[in-house]
């Protein structure tokens, strides 16, 4: 199961979750000290995210779906122009206009991202290959960039 660990349990077991999608976690998941931490950094601001993660039958993939208030009145075009500024030097990063799913990118190390304005939010869509852009894919990005490598190199 996608996102569930290697710990086993009833509720990760395949016959118990298949055709069942279920939130896990809820308000105390592992990664969000982290993902505050960074958004933090980046907005320069202190920031508190409720990050809900849901397990999904599936052997790989993570769909991220997070919602935020504009500082300001925006349009959806700036936004993802923002994203794609942001974005523009990240080599394993894709700004796209589509609404992304997990098998764009399956088998890859890229982050498809895209945003839609609703309501007043910004909803901001995020996927990867988990076992690919996940510990070890970040581990070979991460020696590259330490050993002077590409930084794309074996990736």
């Amino acid at each position: 199961m996608s996102g569930a660990g290697r710990t086993l349990k009833l509720t990760t077991h395949y016959p118990e979750c298949n055709e069942s999608i279920s939130a896990y976690n809820v308000g105390r998941h592992r990664h969000t000290p982290e993902i505050d931490q960074i958004l933090g950094t980046v907005a320069g601001t202190k920031v508190e995210v409720v990050f809900t993660p849901h397990l999904v039958p599936m052997d790989r993939g993570i769909l991220t779906t997070a919602y935020s208030r504009p500082a300001r009145q925006v349009t959806e075009e700036e936004v993802l122009q923002t994203l794609r500024d942001f974005y523009a030097e990240e080599p394993f990063v894709r700004v796209i206009d589509h609404l992304p799913g997990t098998k764009d990118t399956m088998g890859t190390n890229f982050c498809d991202v895209t945003a839609r304005l609703v309501r007043g939010r910004v909803i901001t869509i995020s996927c990867l290959d988990n076992l690919i852009k996940g510990a070890s894919g970040a581990a070979v990005q991460n020696f590259n960039l330490v050993y002077g490598y590409p930084e794309t190199t074996a990736l």
